[in-house]
């Protein structure tokens, strides 16, 4: 039986060895090599990842408050106009309420104001 054998694309080795692929192009155009001459620091990979999370953390924190912000300014303008509201109705149940203004609403159904005053009606405990 024959072998299996492995051939590597001959597009893919040139633009290996040329050192044109984009990995490459960007090292290139960044100048990577002169920050880390003697190779990526990945002893400080842990601090590096802690400071980032903690970044993100606050940069959702502050996201996060300034929502809560916005919902209760919200409802305070929410609140304020029920409770303007709640004064123009009480206002107006007041006025309604009135002995004058409840005599002219009765008085279209056919009754009228007393004006005599109201007086006690009282019986002797005898008598029940």
């Amino acid at each position: 039986m024959a072998e299996n054998t492995y051939r590597e694309n001959q597009e893919t080795e040139t633009r290996i060895q040329s050192g044109k692929s984009i990995f490459s192009g960007v090292e290139q155009k960044l100048r990577l090599e002169r920050y880390f001459e003697s190779g990526f620091p990945v002893r400080h990979l842990p601090r590096i990842a802690f400071i980032f999370i903690i970044g993100l953390l606050y940069i959702g924190n502050t996201h996060y408050a300034e929502q809560t912000i916005r919902d209760i300014n919200r409802a305070q303008t929410e609140v304020e106009d029920l409770r303007a509201d709640f004064t123009t109705l009480k206002a107006e149940l007041m006025f309604a309420s009135k002995q004058s203004e409840v005599a002219k609403k009765v008085k279209e159904q056919g009754l009228e104001e007393s004006m005599s005053p109201p007086y006690k009606i009282e019986i002797d405990p005898d008598e029940y």
